[in-house]
């Protein structure tokens, strides 16, 4: 080894984020701030169409809201694809593996990004972390039903705040804040994404979701491939009360990868939180994360 590498291996790492979907890099605040207090750096990625520069329609933000305006707009999602998203994070990782190892952390529909980021650049990671996080391995998990009970929450839950006639093609727009003027809806979001939060707390969350998502993400490049992928060690962090990706579906992905790589198997821990527990409880997050490196 290299003085240089040899200095970049004894320090400590940078953990990298990448949001799932309808979210941004303000998701992760909280936790960025209890990885700090334990002296860790961190850095929050916005991925391309999302976060504070991404021109997401105004009549989102307008009360009252007009409905036809809001399906009018356009999307700051149009075009963008999965390539989109792995350039954007890998042109950031050089700069940040100047300061040490880099282990990549994702949650939700960001799985598929930080896999196409794992299967480009291997050479740049440590560690890869999946949050309850999408991890696909088989091509036929993108065209066949997945043999596993899904009784997710959230797909009913988002299909009453999903806004018609949008269009932009591949863009889902939803209307997360139509459920703060309607106690039921209010309820059903949270027991689907953070039921381990306060009602404060999740309305924070609802707050700083993003309308629009484009889920032509879900293609062949996301898959994992043992000769990128599979090079890189990689984390599991299951999550038993998530009731939007189910445990009994976070279990079937896992099991798909590991018969991929069995040389090299998930790291698999388990935390007692809700899809989003990252926001509502980050102390237990971070302790997690800080013990993996």
């Amino acid at each position: 080894m290299t003085r240089i590498s040899i200095m970049r291996a004894t320090l400590r790492p940078t953990f990298v984020f990448v949001h799932g979907g309808s979210s941004n890099a303000r998701a992760w605040g909280p936790l960025q701030n209890e990885l700090a207090l334990l002296g860790h750096r961190s850095y929050a990625v916005d991925l391309p169409g999302h976060g504070d520069r991404a021109g997401s329609p105004a009549a989102y933000y307008r009360q009252p809201q007009d409905a036809m305006a809001l399906a009018a707009a356009p999307s700051p999602m149009r075009g963008i694809t999965l390539r989109d998203n792995v350039r954007h994070v890998v042109d950031a990782l050089p700069r940040l593996a100047e300061w040490g190892p880099i282990v990549l952390v994702g949650n939700s529909l960001g799985g598929l990004t930080i896999s196409a980021v794992a299967n480009a650049a291997p050479e740049l990671l440590d560690r890869v972390v999946y949050l309850s996080a999408l991890c696909l391995s088989d091509p036929a998990m993108l065209t066949e039903p997945w043999n596993v009970v899904d009784d997710n929450l959230l797909a009913a839950a988002t299909a009453r705040i999903a806004v018609p006639d949008v269009r932009d093609p591949g863009v889902v727009r939803l209307n997360w804040r139509s459920a703060h003027d309607d106690p039921a809806l209010f309820a059903e979001l949270k027991a689907a994404i953070m039921a381990d939060s306060t009602d404060h707390q999740f309305r924070l969350l609802l707050d700083s979701l993003d309308p629009d998502e484009n889920y032509s993400v879900l293609e062949p490049a996301a898959l994992v491939r043992a000769d990128g992928w599979g090079r890189v060690p990689h984390t599991y962090v299951r999550l038993s009360a998530d009731r939007s990706t189910t445990p009994a579906v976070q279990d079937y992905m896992i099991r798909k990868a590991d018969a991929l790589t069995p040389h090299n198997p998930f790291d698999v821990h388990t935390l007692d939180t809700s899809h989003v527990g990252y926001f509502s409880r980050p102390q237990l997050f971070a302790e997690l994360l800080t013990s993996l490196v």
